[in-house]
């Protein structure tokens, strides 16, 4: 098969728009574009540099600090907030590198939510979207590459859940920061499938998950419910080791001799999330949940600030203690 024909399938396999580049001295051109970016970007064609597309919107912010075709030459896993093109929109678009000089523009569209442009905190929204949006366009990244390289199809499912992921955080996050009682719950839900959805979908190489009782069901958005339990994983992966002041490689050496043991429990009225990490200093315990607060040189300190949203949108109560073993307890109470 041909490097065209794999393309041709690449892109039209989305079923939102999607448009392939490649960086031709220095100036990122677009070679390839599917059907939803036809129908959309009615002006724009194969040739043309990206910058002409970003031209026809009045609204273009960035989650990076470079020029947009600065990153998009370098292949940067930022996010780019489109609107103002008549009807359509708005957008939100991921750069996803690929080889060669090239990559894709991934766009979502966000016409359901409420307008970004108006947020109070817009940097502090597309920070969390960053952040969040880390694993499934890892998943997304990878799976585009084998797809480039090899043509079969099947990675285009895998492709296709992390998209639809992706559209679900933006969403949830965009939502909640602008309405915390903005939430759509349903009965019954189950606290233990949410936490197994969530364990799936986070990298957990060097930690093990410990179910140590029959959990409830309750009340509540069951996304928002998964992602809440995701953000603590994460938390308690990355911090569990302690490694705040370490090197990378010390890190990774620290990682191979112990893992994190993460154990989730229920409550009379409620559940639990504690950890065998360090812990939380009880100095610190009021500032963890403030965003942009971290301990780590590359942290985003929005993971914890975004569990205190989902609980309080839930009317739920959050407590953050020290566990018996010395780790982090989080403590979610009905």
């Amino acid at each position: 098969m041909t490097d065209e024909y794999n393309e041709a399938i690449t892109l039209d396999r989305f079923p939102d728009p999607v448009i392939a580049y490649t960086v031709e001295d220095g100036v990122p051109r677009i070679t390839g574009l599917n059907g939803a970016s036809k129908s959309i970007f009615d002006r724009i064609s194969s040739g043309m540099p990206v910058a002409a597309l970003f031209d026809q919107f009045s609204v273009v912010n960035s989650t990076g600090s470079k020029e947009l075709v600065t990153h998009l030459s370098r292949g940067d896993c930022v996010g780019i907030y489109l609107d103002g093109i008549g009807e359509e929109g708005p957008f939100f678009a991921r750069i996803i590198s690929a080889d060669n000089n090239s990559g894709y523009l991934v766009f979502l569209g966000l016409s359901e939510c409420l307008d970004f442009a108006e947020a109070p905190a817009v940097d502090q929204v597309s920070s969390v979207i960053s952040h969040d949006l880390r694993n499934p366009l890892d998943v997304a990244k990878a799976h585009l590459r084998a797809a480039r390289e090899t043509g079969e199809t099947e990675h285009f499912d895998a492709v296709t859940d992390a998209h639809d992921r992706m559209e679900k955080i933006i969403r949830d996050v965009l939502t909640i920061t602008r309405d915390n009682t903005a939430v759509d719950p349903s009965d019954a839900v189950s606290v233990e499938a949410a936490v197994k959805d969530a364990w799936a979908s986070v990298d957990t190489d060097h930690a093990t998950l410990n179910i140590r009782e029959t959990l409830p069901t309750t009340s509540a958005d069951a996304d928002r419910l998964q992602r809440l339990f995701e953000n603590l994983f994460r938390n308690s992966v990355e911090h569990g080791l302690n490694v705040n002041n370490r090197s990378r490689e010390r890190e990774q050496e620290i990682a191979t001799e112990r893992e994190v043991v993460i154990a989730v429990g229920a409550l009379e009225d409620g559940f639990y999330v504690a950890d065998d990490g360090p812990g939380i200093p009880s100095e610190e315990q009021n500032q963890v949940f403030d965003p942009g607060y971290s301990t780590r040189d590359d942290g985003t300190g929005l993971g914890l600030a975004i569990v205190d949203r989902i609980v309080a949108a839930h009317g739920w109560e959050l407590t953050l203690t020290t566990a018996t073993n010395g780790g982090a307890l989080f403590e979610i109470r009905f």
